[in-house]
């Protein structure tokens, strides 16, 4: 049975404590949640006696687990065994031993298996499956950019804070939403802080504001989609973020490059006469970035991509030490200004009909080479 962290509670209240639960997910904060949700219906329920073991390494000796599974608790008649795998690949031992285990409950113990994200093949591996048969499954989903404002509020609601309607309340969750960015666990501590200057009830955007600190962090791969999707404010806000947080300008160029790269391939199979979801696949574009492409290519024109290429090649040379007269010498400058121009190139593609825009502070294309 699969549950989503954000309903573990309303189905424990439900269905009641099973044998076994198995949380897996990349986002610390929602799943250290969802497990002590779990833990406290086990208290509840006098589940008292509590071991911890941690998998790390091949060479992990699973008969302690096994052994755990099958004794009772020296100080209370039902037990709780936590089994941490950080890794997310317990190993050809390791699946056997949760197989077993799984095979063995028995009455008076109650597990709490805690993983990373997995991959599709670890998901379909005989060993998650058998920790699925034998229990619950709590997926902990990351809480993209544009859930963030409705997650915030939701949790100064929870401590009996809100903030005003209408378009200020908007812009102080667009603020507070854009400071924690990336940075759950911070996020969290930003709202306990509030909760802690300021007392029940309506909150101010100069208090956001003045309490709010800029904790966000950036994912360089999420850098492409903000520049796809024209989230020209987002873009520039990443890209100094990653910057800041010390990320390499060479994957930085990659990504934004090989984005360019694949809608100038996708294009031109659209000009050859292929389909557009055949020059997808051609292009090797696939997931929510498919989405973005069937957008923008339509209306994309061949020559101004071609364009694009070359001034993506020219910034592959920058953030490699090599100078170019009509570039920026400093490579996050020539970044920037790569971001820019394919802002400035997508920009007639992602402007309704009729709605001119261009992105503020573009610069000029430099000249194809």
């Amino acid at each position: 049975m699969q549950v989503r962290a954000a309903d573990i509670a309303a189905h424990l209240q439900r269905q009641g404590l099973k044998a076994i639960y198995t949380v897996h997910g990349d986002e610390p904060l929602l799943a250290q949640e969802a497990a002590d949700t779990i833990r406290a219906a086990a208290r509840a329920q006098g589940f008292g006696d509590r071991q911890v073991f941690t998998v790390s390494g091949a060479h992990f000796d699973w008969s302690g687990v096994l052994g755990a599974a099958q004794s009772m608790g020296l100080f209370a008649d039902q037990q709780l065994i936590e089994i941490r795998i950080p890794s997310g690949k317990p190993g050809k031992e390791g699946s056997t031993a949760l197989q077993q285990y799984c095979d063995a409950l028995g009455d008076g113990l109650l597990t709490i298996v805690h993983l990373p994200r997995l991959d599709k093949q670890q998901l379909t591996s005989a060993w998650f499956l058998a920790l699925d048969r034998a229990g619950v499954t709590v997926r902990v989903d990351p809480i993209e950019r544009h859930q963030l404002p409705t997650w915030i509020a939701h949790r100064l609601a929870a401590q009996g804070q809100r903030l005003a309607a209408g378009e200020s309340g908007q812009q102080a969750l667009t603020f507070f939403a854009d400071r924690v960015e990336g940075n759950l666990l911070a996020a969290h501590q930003e709202l306990q802080k509030l909760a802690l200057l300021y007392p029940a009830g309506e909150l101010s955007i100069e208090q956001i504001q003045d309490a709010v600190l800029d904790v966000a962090r950036f994912d360089v791969f999420k850098l492409g989609a903000a520049v796809l999707a024209g989230q020209t404010g987002r873009a520039l806000r990443m890209l100094e973020g990653l910057k800041a947080e010390g990320e390499a300008a060479v994957l930085v160029h990659w990504t934004l490059a090989d984005d360019v790269r694949a809608l100038y391939r996708a294009r031109a199979a659209m000009d050859d006469g292929k389909p557009l979801p055949m020059a997808l696949r051609e292009a090797r574009v696939w997931g929510d970035k498919e989405r973005l492409f069937e957008r923008l290519l339509p209306t994309l024109d061949t020559t101004a991509l071609a364009r694009l290429v070359d001034a993506a090649s020219i910034c592959d040379g920058l953030v490699k030490g090599l100078r170019h007269p009509d570039w920026p010498g400093d490579a996050w400058d020539g970044l920037r200004r790569l971001v820019l121009l394919t802002l400035d190139t997508l920009a007639p593609a992602q402007t309704p009909r009729g709605q001119a825009m261009r992105p503020p502070m573009a610069l000029q294309t430099a000249p194809a080479r």
